[in-house]
């Protein structure tokens, strides 16, 4: 499918579709929130796709997507004439580099290497295990803590944000799994051992993590997450879909 020719120099209409159960779609809600952008966010049935969603807006189905530009329409009926764009770390750079004023990707190239590249880190090293150990693909969480360890070392000095002085996109990247990993060692919900969650919540404490729990206590109380957070809708569903149904 062509995509057509956007003046991103114009305001644009910008469209948002997404789930609350994906982390992923969260990432795109707090970078929109911290870039201060009006836009439109439709909820995807995931358990119940409606056809024009994959014919119109992402073939493969998935949430995030954004449809930018073109007429100010009915979500379910976007325009030809939007650009439509999928995958979160990319929305998240599409939506940084259209608000250059936001902060949101540091200007210097070695810092806005470091965001990518913390980005990287965060899905094959904390996501990636963190999801395997979550859903009961394998029986230890040794590889989620060892991407905790990975992040650790990569924070800035302070530990107030991923990359330099200032909330960036490798922060609205880890953001919302730092939600979800705090709901998991809270409530013990998993396809994993019963109280595997409470021992990982336990291990957390200690000393050898204290950088990486201060910055996950930031990100929690960022009013960006507070106000796109729902952690008692996430603990339900988690319990019907992982604990419950083993999916």
């Amino acid at each position: 499918m062509q995509q057509p020719t956007i003046d991103l120099d114009m305001p644009q209409q910008l469209t948002l579709y997404l789930h609350k159960l994906s982390p992923y779609s969260h990432r795109i809600e707090l970078a929109l929130a911290e870039a201060n952008v009006k836009y439109k966010a439709h909820q995807v049935d995931l358990f119940n796709k409606p056809t024009w969603f994959a014919a119109k807006v992402n073939p493969i189905g998935k949430v995030p997507a954004i449809t930018y530009g073109g007429p100010d329409v009915d979500p379910t009926e976007p325009s030809s004439l939007s650009f439509k764009l999928a995958e979160s770390n990319v929305i998240l750079q599409f939506v940084a580099e259209l608000y250059p004023e936001s902060g949101l990707l540091p200007k210097d190239p070695v810092e806005r290497a470091k965001v990518l590249f913390f980005m990287d880190t965060v899905d094959r090293h904390f996501d990636k295990p963190g999801n395997e150990w979550m859903y009961g693909r394998t029986e230890s969480y040794e590889g989620y803590l060892k991407g905790v360890e990975m992040i650790q070392g990569l924070l800035s000095e302070s530990g107030e944000f991923a990359v330099g002085d200032r909330y960036t996109i490798a922060d609205a990247c880890i953001a919302p799994l730092l939600s979800r990993l705090k709901i998991t060692y809270e409530t013990d919900i998993g396809a994993f051992p019963v109280g595997q969650g409470t021992k990982l919540g336990g291990e957390l404490k200690a000393p050898k993590y204290a950088k990486f729990m201060k910055y996950a206590q930031a990100m929690l109380e960022r009013q960006s997450l507070r106000d796109t957070n729902d952690e008692a809708y996430l603990a339900d569903t988690w319990k019907t879909l992982i604990t419950e149904r083993r999916v």
